[in-house]
């Protein structure tokens, strides 16, 4: 059995401050590497906070072809430490800002960057949409899909992953007050929809949120790995206070829980229906 320590961070982002964000993810990498995660995934836009402001975020964005404080500081903790780590901030691409995460694998390069696909609210007057697709990372020995926030929110994103393969799908997240839904005395949050989405698609997913206030926002945390059956193997961790949520996921799981025989959801889908259904024909023609 081959077995990684995965831990999504809980932290609150210092609002327009890099050095302060640099210094707490970095913190964060090394305090789980101690733990003995090998896989540590930091919240969604972590480098500036959840600030959308674009005149401010254009002079903080940061790439990872001309880094600044806070992926200098993740990169070299990462090689510090010799972690793989899943960063949210805030990229910049010429004259466009994208809602990004970087992939740092344990030497400290970087593996690549995933351009947040769906847009959420006023992300909308800040963000390019993705341009990147949904790539699968084969970084230190492991396959690592990577969605933001409210990604989550579209199933197809998840599956495309399982189907490509991968074995973990990191999520950097700022959830907000609004999709935590409480009714007939029951919730419904988004730790609900992780689980249902581990469990459908039989990956491993780490989500590490923001948490604390960022107006007119009001983050939930409750950060939490889950495994490929759609257990809470770590977390959900409390709303407010930086946190861990370690877990040792086993790496063989995935294909196990997908190879069962009374039947597997990613094996058994029937695309010739879905395509029609869907609107799409083959070789890029419209229906």
């Amino acid at each position: 059995m081959t077995t990684l320590g995965a831990a999504g961070v809980q932290l609150a982002a210092a609002p327009l401050d890099p050095a302060a964000n640099a210094a707490a993810g970095a913190a964060a990498i090394a305090s789980a590497a101690r733990a003995g995660a090998g896989l540590v995934v930091l919240p969604e836009l972590l480098s500036t906070g959840y600030v959308l402001d674009r005149t401010a975020l254009a002079d903080l964005a940061e790439s990872t072809a001309a880094p600044g404080a806070c992926l200098r500081a993740w990169s070299a903790e990462a090689a510090r430490h010799g972690v793989t780590v899943v960063a949210g901030f805030a990229e910049r691409d010429g004259d466009r800002l994208f809602n990004s995460a970087a992939v740092i694998d344990r030497s400290g390069a970087f593996a690549g960057v995933y351009r947040k696909l769906h847009l959420f609210g006023a992300e909308r007057d800040v963000f390019a949409p993705g341009d990147r697709g949904l790539p699968v990372f084969a970084v230190d020995g492991l396959r690592v899909g990577v969605l933001i926030c409210y990604d989550l929110r579209f199933p197809e994103a998840m599956r495309i992953l399982a189907v490509r393969g991968a074995e973990v799908v990191a999520v950097p997240t700022a959830w907000v007050r609004g999709f935590d839904h409480a009714r007939h005395g029951a919730r419904v949050s988004q730790v609900d929809g992780v689980l249902v989405q581990a469990n459908l698609n039989q990956v491993a997913v780490v989500c590490a949120d923001q948490w604390g206030e960022q107006a007119p926002h009001t983050f939930l945390g409750r950060s939490l790995v889950a495994d490929p059956y759609g257990l809470a193997v770590a977390g959900p961790l409390d709303a407010e206070g930086d946190g861990l949520a370690l877990a040792a996921i086993d790496l063989e799981e995935p294909a196990r829980a997908r190879d069962r025989a009374v039947g597997s959801p990613v094996r058994d889908r029937r695309t010739d229906v879905y395509a029609h259904d869907l609107g799409y024909v083959p070789n890029g023609g419209e229906t």
